[in-house]
């Protein structure tokens, strides 16, 4: 490790960039994960391999003091859109068109379904371990998982701000340790979550934004991706019940409760 510097550190971990090779980034995962990192290295060769835009993923790596990581080539330059919007709101608009453009990419590549889990094998296994539920709860649940449409396109797993980055006219996407198929609201539902649900103070210190506007980028996000003949109310009600969905996966990685995002689950009403 004493070649290289921490640059950043999320809920899972924390990223490094190289001292001399400015092509490499280390992401490290926190003591005692070793399945995730294992895993999200399968996901990020075989994203590569379909020719999404994500950074070349490398080696597995092992730290001196038993922590876990994978290398990869290093985007110099970059920035994610939720840290270009915190440096230049009144960009806040154009960051946000850009944001829907590369959602609305992805969401339109076909994925082979035998080497990826679909959303909603993945929301049934997070509801099944959830404990914090009741059964009536978890049956409502269910029934609106199963009736959301089946589609066999591409899901990031966890679309925020954060996730996407750029430097000069390339983009990419980053952290696609979740990626897998299904309908494409499952996967915005984060986007308005992360916009419109988290606490003011999540988003300040996960994105560096200040809450308003992180609201507008919702606001620009939503006519761009959905179409501008829709309305902002409309699209709201649309998406609500798939961010409030997205409770399970909190939850999940919490192990606590989130009534703030409970509340959006309008099936449970």
């Amino acid at each position: 490790m004493d070649d290289y510097v921490l640059t950043g550190g999320g809920a899972n971990g924390e990223s490094y960039d190289h001292k001399t090779d400015p092509n490499l980034m280390l992401k490290l995962y926190l003591p005692g994960k070793i399945e995730q990192p294992l895993y999200e290295l399968l996901m990020a060769r075989k994203v590569y391999e379909m020719g999404i835009p994500t950074p070349k993923p490398g080696d597995y790596v092992v730290t001196d003091d038993g922590r876990y990581g994978i290398l990869f080539h290093r985007v110099v330059g970059k920035k994610s859109y939720s840290r270009a919007t915190s440096d230049h709101p009144e960009r806040v608009q154009e960051y946000a068109e850009e944001f829907a453009r590369m959602c609305l990419d992805l969401h339109k590549v076909y994925v082979d379904t035998t080497q990826f889990e679909s959303v909603k094998e993945r929301n049934f296994k997070y509801l099944e371990r959830n404990p914090f539920f009741t059964k009536t709860e978890k049956d409502k649940i269910a029934r609106f998982i199963d009736d959301a449409p089946d589609t066999d396109t591409a899901y990031h797993g966890d679309l925020q701000y954060s996730n996407a980055i750029f430097v000069g006219d390339q983009r990419y996407f980053i952290d696609l340790g979740d990626f897998g198929y299904g309908y494409n609201l499952f996967d915005v539902g984060m986007v308005y979550l992360c916009c419109y649900l988290s606490k003011d103070e999540f988003v300040k210190e996960t994105f560096h934004l200040d809450k308003p506007v992180a609201m507008r980028f919702w606001d620009c996000f939503a006519p761009a991706y959905f179409g501008a003949d829709r309305s902002l109310k409309s699209i709201e009600e649309e998406i609500l019940p798939y961010a409030g969905l997205k409770t399970l996966l909190v939850e999940a990685n919490t192990n606590c409760p989130m009534p703030e995002f409970r509340a959006a689950m309008t099936f449970l009403k």
